[in-house]
């Protein structure tokens, strides 16, 4: 996988649960699993929007960049 998404990493430097996040972000809780759990295929532009707006962060903050084989690096 290339992109990885850092979302725990941002809950957790805001102090913000899983339940509270989906609330502020009007998404399920299933759904915002799947995306921190990095199970996620797509993400929607609004979803990322207000997930950013609510954590008071970039989409960079979340989302990251790593060429295939440096996974575990």
């Amino acid at each position: 996988m290339a992109i990885i998404v850092n979302l725990d990493v941002m809950m957790a430097r805001r102090k913000m649960s899983l339940g509270e996040l989906a609330q502020k972000v009007d998404i399920t809780m299933a759904n915002l699993s799947i995306l921190k759990n990095n199970k996620a295929r797509a993400v929607r532009f609004s979803t990322l929007e207000a997930i950013c707006k609510t954590l008071d962060c970039q989409p960079g903050d979340i989302l990251e960049f790593v060429p295939d084989g440096e996974e575990g690096l």
